[in-house]
């Protein structure tokens, strides 16, 4: 298995990645580990790619999942599948409010909770934002992709996968 799962925070792609690897095991990359030197700011993007291209290299078997299309697009020869996962920006937020503490992210789930309205609001902007997290990108890497892939909208289909 070589997939690699695109779409907006809260989506489910975590979720969906270890169900994924209960049934298939394999390595896991949350692109949340390359995209970001401390705190919010980016780490250059060759470094990124680089570092994924790492751990591509380590794993026969992978899940790779993220919201970075100028991550992904690069990399994206190397999968046999993607995933597309774009339930709908009030699925994705009620799935925020939900999401139990992180402590890979955030140092407490007081931490965590500090952040959800700026997370809320940012995953809200998903349908109109112009940039490298937002629907309009991810569906041009999505269309671009000549391979195996599928787009699921409800996340009932994602116990099909």
């Amino acid at each position: 298995m070589k997939t690699i799962l695109l779409g907006n925070a809260g989506a489910g792609k975590s979720t969906l990645s270890k169900r994924l690897i209960a049934k298939h095991p394999a390595a896991r990359l949350s692109l949340d580990e390359v995209a970001f030197c401390e705190g919010t700011q980016r780490r250059p993007l060759q470094d990124s790619i680089a570092d994924v291209r790492v751990f591509i290299a380590d794993h026969e078997s992978w899940i790779i999942e993220g919201c970075y299309a100028d991550i992904i697009e690069p990399i994206l020869g190397e999968c046999d599948e993607l995933i597309f996962l774009n339930p709908g920006v009030d699925v994705c937020i009620a799935h925020c409010r939900a999401r139990p503490w992180e402590p890979e992210k955030f140092g407490s789930k007081e931490e965590q909770d500090k952040n959800l309205e700026n997370l809320i609001e940012w995953v809200a902007a998903y349908d109109t934002r112009s940039d490298e997290y937002g629907l309009r990108r991810h569906r041009v890497l999505y269309e671009a992709y000549k391979g195996n892939k599928r787009e699921l909208n409800h996340t009932s289909e994602y116990e099909s996968v």
